[in-house]
């Protein structure tokens, strides 16, 4: 159902946000316009970068907006909107994939793998597409995806895995981190945009939808090791992870007391970002235990969810309407849908806005807001995180945005299990 009284900008925003839905599934056609028109390649390869996306369209939509409504509207446009999510996202990124943080986390993992009677190269598998989703509950989903991204890099994506292996493993882990957030009532984003509104707890959040969604992060992540366990024995370097310089515990405790204030204070971008300065300080001094910050794979995700939030705000008059009216059951599936071409956080803090629901309402929506949070890059907002780290081991330096989406489905459809029969 959409609104007849949508304004011009609103349909301009809408306009450029399906242009910008399409883009994402178009990066290959630039990348291949970049080798058949050398004359323009600089061009055709920024387009092609899939974290640029929506901070183009939506540089784009201000440009518009400058010259349909003036400087005002645009610039108070741009004020009005939230950025501490990619702010946050970035701090959170370049800090736990220092080497301290992903040293004492990768030590953490193999201590648990020694527990599991399966080879290490296995185990360590099963752990970083179960273990760490889960782990998002507590340090944040950004956090946990950055870490398990940088893992299963290091020590299986670089090895010569079959695309088969490394789309289903790419696949699977944005489902788990999406799902795996749900245990507490701060962690993952489109649960953070309701806590306090429906006045939702970590126990309540626990109860309801952690322990299911539990089960299905254990559930994809057993299946899909269990399914490609030859190929991981035969070409798994788990030990990679862990080649570098070692680093004094004192060094790694001050890079895991970073960590935690910038999520204590995630909402507060005065503190996190200076804390985040204070962390560049020490990198330096301490640079000999050190490796390279990921200072540009972090802007450019901060770009792309940036673009996100200036394209997203103006979606209001049709998200908002398709999601009144409908059936508790419908409207899982319809905010599972919705969330694969929108952001899942944006899908339930329009949800947020309407007063007097049901709590099937309430559940229908988050429910699927973070089950659809893994079908594509701009579903979930730690999404893009992990496209910049895992992409350089795919094809053409790129994820394919459908053969994302197929991997995607089975482990969905386990999560739809959970939510909607357990």
């Amino acid at each position: 159902m959409l609104n007849s009284a949508a304004s011009a900008p609103e349909l301009i925003a809408t306009a450029l946000f399906a242009l910008a839905v399409l883009h994402t599934f178009s990066t290959r056609f630039f990348a291949h316009l970049a080798h058949v028109q050398p004359r323009h390649a600089g061009l055709w390869h920024l387009l092609a970068e899939v974290e640029v996306v929506f901070g183009f369209w939506a540089f784009v939509l201000i440009a518009a907006m400058f010259l349909f409504s003036g400087k005002e509207a645009a610039v108070g446009y741009l004020e009005s909107r939230n950025f501490t999510e990619p702010m946050f996202v970035f701090v959170i990124m370049v800090i736990a994939a220092s080497r301290p943080i992903l040293q004492m986390v990768t030590a953490s993992v193999r201590l648990l793998a020694t527990m599991i009677p399966l080879h290490d190269a296995v185990a360590m598998f099963f752990l970083c597409l179960s273990v760490i989703p889960l782990l998002g509950s507590f340090i944040t989903e950004p956090a946990a995806m950055t870490l398990a991204a940088l893992m299963l890099r290091d020590s299986y994506f670089r090895q010569q895995l079959s695309n088969r292996l490394k789309y289903a493993a790419i696949g699977m882990l944005f489902v788990n981190i999406s799902i795996g957030g749900a245990l507490t009532n701060f962690a993952a984003p489109p649960v953070l945009m309701v806590a306090s509104k429906w006045q939702w707890d970590s126990l309540f959040m626990l109860s309801q939808f952690g322990w299911k969604a539990a089960f299905a992060v254990f559930f994809n992540a057993a299946v899909l090791t269990w399914f490609f366990r030859q190929e991981l024995l035969a070409k798994g370097r788990p030990e990679v992870a862990g080649e570098r310089a070692g680093v004094p515990r004192s060094v790694a405790g001050i890079h895991l007391v970073f960590l935690v204030g910038v999520v204590v204070f995630a909402h507060h971008p005065a503190l996190f970002m200076g804390l985040f300065l204070f962390f560049l300080g020490y990198t330096e001094a301490y640079k000999q235990y050190q490796d390279r910050l990921i200072l540009r794979e972090g802007l450019l995700v901060a770009f792309f969810l940036a673009g996100l939030v200036v394209l997203g705000g103006l979606q209001q008059w049709w998200l908002q309407a398709t999601l009144l009216g409908v059936e508790p059951d419908v409207l899982y599936f319809l905010a599972t849908a919705l969330t694969a071409i929108t952001d899942n956080a944006a899908l339930t803090y329009l949800a947020s806005l309407v007063e007097g629901v049901s709590a099937e309402f309430k559940y229908a929506i988050v429910a699927g807001a973070i089950t659809g949070g893994g079908l594509t890059i701009i579903a979930n907002a730690p999404n893009p995180a992990g496209v910049a780290i895992l992409k350089s081991s795919f094809d053409d330096e790129a994820v394919n945005p459908l053969g994302l989406f197929l991997a995607a489905l089975p482990p969905t459809g386990v999560a739809i299990f959970a939510f909607k029969v357990l």
